[in-house]
C-alpha cells in the first residue's frame, strides 16, 4: 500500500460519517487505497441498523422489479469469499462465513408458485441474476431433515450465505484501524460546510477538515444529505428478531427468516412494520414470528427464547439503495442501503474505489438520488 498523500490544512483525506457496517466497509476500502480516513460515529444514541442485523449474505429474491439491484447484490455475493478471507487475515477474527446456498420455505402451493414466478420473471429480463431451484417437500426434507410437514416446498439459491454479524462489525473496526483509519465515537455532526480544499465538519467532535466526505449515516442521511446538496428521503422500517438458546446443530442452510448461528442459537425474524422511529418490540408480532417458525421447524417449539429486539431498517421510497455524489458540493458522496452485510464486499471494493479515484462508474447510475426528486423529505 502506498503512503497516504499529505493534505495541508486538512485533518484527513476522507471523513466517513457513520460507523455502522456500511460506513466501516467504506472506510476500510478507502484506507486500503492509501487515503487517510476519519470515521465520525454518532454512537449508541443512533438508530443503528447494524445492531439488529440478521447476518445474511442474501441475493434470492433481491431486485424482483429492479434487475440492476439484482445484479449488484449478486456481484457482492460473488465478491464475499475474497472479502471474508481478507478481513479474517487482517484481524485474525473468525467471521464464521458460509456460502453453501440458502432456502426459502413455503407453507402453501400458492406462495411457492408466486415466488417461483417472480424469480423466473426476473431471469427472463436477461440480466445477470441469481440462479434458483424449485424444490418440493421431499427436496426440502433432504436438505433440511428437521423441516415440518406443513412445508410444501421451497426455493434454493446457491449464492446465498450468512456470517456472524457482530464479529464482522468488530472485525471491520479492527481492519480499518490497522490501516490507520481514526474512529471518533459520540461524534454527532451538526453542519457540513464547503471549503476551498474540501469540507469543514462541525459537531460534538469539534471541527474536522477533510478533502472528501462520505455520508453513510443510515437514517441520519435524511438530515445530512441536504447539507451537501443530496436529497435522501429515507425512512425507518422496524423488524423484530427472536434468538433461542443454543441448540444442537440442525440447520445446514440459512433460510431468509431463520438461521442457526455458528454458536448454536437460532435467529428468527420476518416482520416489516411502519412505526416510525420506535425500535421496541410487540408481543403479538413476536408470537406470530415464533408460530410461523415452529410450523417450519417443529423442534423449535421446545426451544427457550433468550433474547428479542427490534431494529430499524433504512428504507428508501422504492426500497433500493442510494449511491450518489454531489454536483453542488464536489467531493461529497452519499451511500444508503438496507442490506449493509450483503453489500459490504462491493462497498469495500467498488464503491470505495470510485470515491477514492473520483471516477463514478455507470454501475451506480441507476441508484442516483435524482429518482426521488419529487419525493418530499421525511416528515
Amino acid at each position: 500500500m502506498s503512503p497516504a498523500p499529505e493534505r495541508p490544512g486538512n485533518d484527513c483525506d476522507v471523513a466517513v460519517i457513520g460507523g455502522g457496517v456500511v460506513g466501516l466497509s467504506l472506510a476500510y476500502g478507502l484506507a486500503k487505497t492509501g487515503l487517510t480516513v476519519t470515521i465520525l460515529d454518532e454512537g449508541d444514541v443512533a438508530h443503528r441498523a447494524s445492531r439488529g442485523n440478521f447476518g445474511l449474505v442474501w441475493v434470492q429474491g433481491k431486485g424482483l422489479d429492479n434487475p440492476d439491484y439484482a445484479s449488484w447484490s449478486l456481484a457482492s455475493a460473488r465478491a464475499w469469499p475474497v472479502f471474508a478471507d481478507e478481513i479474517e487475515a487482517a484481524t485474525e477474527t473468525p467471521l464464521s462465513y458460509e456460502q453453501r446456498g440458502g432456502l426459502m420455505a413455503s407453507l402453501t402451493e400458492q406462495d411457492l408458485d408466486a415466488r417461483c414466478n417472480d424469480l423466473r420473471r426476473l431471469h427472463n429480463r436477461g440480466r445477470d441474476c441469481a440462479d434458483f431451484e424449485r424444490l418440493d417437500a421431499g427436496g426440502m426434507k433432504r436438505l433440511l431433515p428437521a423441516i415440518g410437514p406443513d412445508v410444501v416446498g421451497g426455493t434454493f439459491c446457491p449464492h446465498d450465505g450468512h456470517v456472524n454479524a457482530l464479529r464482522l462489525f468488530n472485525a471491520l473496526h479492527a481492519a480499518a484501524a490497522s490501516l490507520g483509519a481514526i474512529y471518533r465515537p459520540n461524534a454527532t455532526v451538526e453542519a457540513i460546510n464547503c471549503r476551498l480544499d474540501g469540507f469543514s465538519i462541525t459537531g460534538a467532535a469539534g471541527e474536522i477538515r477533510a478533502g472528501k466526505v462520505v455520508l453513510a449515516a443510515g437514517l441520519g442521511n435524511a438530515r445530512l444529505g441536504p447539507m451537501v446538496g443530496i436529497h435522501a428521503p429515507v425512512r425507518p422500517q422496524r423488524g423484530q428478531i427472536l434468538v433461542t438458546e443454543k441448540l444442537a446443530h440442525f440447520l445446514d442452510y440459512p433460510l431468509g427468516t431463520i438461521r442457526q448461528t455458528d454458536e448454536g442459537g437460532v435467529m428468527i425474524g420476518d416482520s416489516k412494520e411502519e412505526v416510525g422511529f420506535d425500535n421496541g418490540t410487540r408481543h403479538d408480532v413476536l408470537a406470530g414470528i415464533a408460530a410461523n417458525a415452529i410450523r417450519i421447524f417443529p423442534l423449535l417449539a421446545q426451544a427457550q427464547v433468550v433474547r428479542s429486539w427490534g431494529a430499524l431498517r433504512v428504507m428508501t421510497p422504492d426500497g433500493y439503495p442510494i449511491y450518489d455524489r454531489s454536483v453542488t458540493h464536489p467531493g461529497a458522496y452519499l451511500v444508503t442501503c438496507h442490506s449493509g452485510v450483503t453489500l459490504a464486499a462491493v462497498h469495500a471494493s467498488h464503491v470505495a474505489g470510485m470515491i477514492a479515484s473520483g471516477d463514478w462508474l455507470p454501475d451506480l447510475t441507476p441508484f442516483a438520488a435524482g429518482r426521488f426528486a419529487d419525493v418530499p423529505p421525511p416528515g
